[in-house]
């Protein structure tokens, strides 16, 4: 009986391999991984947004805001730099750089020492002694706010003229190749006497420029202020400038709301590619089970072998496919994860960390294959019902439905914490199970829970394979639609 389960297997499994859409299938993942980061450069689009200043008070509140965004611009560049060095364990090029010390909020003072030193390119140099490689790996984040030179006629336009000046910066007709500006400042010359600035955004502003320019300008208030009402200029910049030293505690990077949402990425991908896998595995088989009712091979073929082993041969043949797709899969991330510098990486790396231990692994194998044999026994038994594919598109339709439809509340519940009643209810149903217990592998599922939940899947695919088996038996030499009262009809009785 072995050896005919294993030749039908065979017999599946190159059927299947031979195939275009396998090859075009397995390939789209490594190809994702090579193309991706190259095909970025082509499509991705700037973020960065144009600001013009129009200052007509004597450019002091210009100057200030020009500080300021420069300022938040190396600070993004610093914090960004101290995650890449702590991911890439790159500390020891300079223990006592502000990059090289645990996660905390720069201050400006902190931003101006980290400038002092050479900002990127001085952090630069000290890693590529280090990591040649590495150094060259970082890419400072995009800056979100550039300045843009003011023309003279704006400069100098008067009050009642510089809306008609600015239209064709904000709204370049069709046949200009000039890019509109994105932000227009106009500090009037009677700013410090009265409070009012003008705003031209070129469309809805971003609630943190505004923020920016909102705490930039009440400083200068604030310090004219003091200053008209006898402070000395010295004294009222001080005053203007005392802020808060508020020191932020986190927890370490890949800890708190961060560590669950990257240990659940691998987690969930894996329960993704499983569904991904088994709904193209699963329509493979069923075609070829179509084709070979329609060709009348069937009946060649139990000539050859029992109905069981027909059955069970099938369903070994599309769990080694589905498990050569996802150890192909598997082995180019490790690739990328490891032999490979880029975001890519950075993201893969330490979503491993939760699929790392023999424990983890053995229960994405199980309930892996589990769910394959689950859902392939529908498959197989779908076929063997129908005639055509278009016979087994009326049964195929409610079944796919019913697989996918709970996956994004299912994924949506996971990243918030995968402690809704919701997610732990489709733990305990077997359609669910597979999915559901390797998506909670990241965010953590009780041992307990993990055991009773694959134990309850065993039995059930035990059962469904029993009962199923019956129809498929019974399907397989007489074709036809047949509806709901009759397959469970034919689940009651042995054919």
């Amino acid at each position: 009986m072995l050896q005919h389960i294993l030749l039908v297997a065979g017999r599946e499994y190159r059927q299947i391999a031979m195939t275009k859409s396998f090859w075009i299938t397995l390939l789209i993942l490594p190809l994702a991984f090579a193309l991706g980061p190259l095909a970025s450069r082509f499509i991705d689009k700037s973020d960065t947004e144009t600001v013009m200043l129009v200052d007509q008070a004597g450019g002091a509140p210009s100057a200030a805001i020009r500080q300021r965004l420069m300022l938040d611009e190396q600070r993004a560049s610093l914090d960004a730099l101290a995650r890449y060095v702590r991911r890439h364990e790159l500390q020891k090029a300079n223990p006592n750089a502000l990059w090289a010390q645990q996660g905390r909020w720069y201050s400006d003072a902190d931003v101006a020492r980290f400038l002092a030193e050479g900002g990127v390119d001085g952090a630069r140099k000290q890693i590529a002694m280090v990591s040649k490689e590495d150094a060259a790996g970082f890419k400072a984040p995009e800056a979100n706010y550039r300045i843009v030179e003011t023309p003279a006629n704006i400069a100098t336009a008067a009050p009642g003229q510089i809306d008609k000046a600015l239209q064709p910066l904000l709204h370049p007709d069709d046949k200009s190749s000039a890019k509109p500006i994105d932000y227009v400042v106009l500090i009037p010359r009677e700013f410090g006497a009265s409070p009012a600035v003008r705003l031209w955004a070129n469309g809805r502003p971003r609630a943190s420029f505004v923020g920016t320019l909102q705490t930039v300008l009440t400083q200068d208030l604030r310090t004219r202020y003091l200053q008209a009402n006898g402070v000395a200029p010295a004294a009222a910049a001080t005053v203007g400038a005392i802020a808060p030293a508020i020191q932020v505690t986190t927890p370490p990077e890949g800890s708190g709301r961060e560590r669950v949402l990257v240990r659940s990425i691998l987690p969930l991908a894996c329960a993704y590619i499983l569904m991904m896998s088994l709904m193209l595995s699963g329509s493979w088989m069923l075609q070829g089970t179509v084709e070979e009712r329609g060709n009348k091979l069937l009946e060649t073929v139990l000539a050859c072998v029992s109905p069981n082993e027909l059955m069970y041969g099938k369903l070994v043949g599309t769990v080694a496919i589905g498990l050569s797709m996802i150890l192909t899969w598997a082995a180019c991330g490790i690739f990328a994860a490891y032999a490979t510098h880029g975001a890519i990486a950075d993201i893969i790396r330490p979503a491993l960390e939760p699929v790392s231990t023999v424990g983890s692994v053995a229960a994405i194998l199980y309930f892996f294959v589990a769910g394959y044999l689950m859902v392939s026994m529908l498959f197989l038994v779908i076929g063997a019902m129908s005639d055509s594919m278009r016979d087994a598109q009326g049964y195929l339709t409610p079944v796919i439905l019913l697989i996918m439809m709970p996956f994004t509340l299912l994924v949506q519940a996971v990243v918030n914490g995968a402690g809704g009643i919701g997610v732990q209810v489709l733990t305990w149903v077997p359609l669910y199970t597979p999915f559901t217990v390797m998506a909670r592998l990241g965010s953590g599922i009780p041992f307990w829970e993990m055991i009773g939940s694959g134990v309850t899947l065993a039995l059930f695919i035990a059962l469904e394979i029993w009962l199923l088996g019956r129809v498929f038996r019974a399907s397989l030499l007489s074709g036809g639609r047949r509806s709901v009262g009759e397959i469970i009809g034919l689940m009651r009785r042995e054919a």
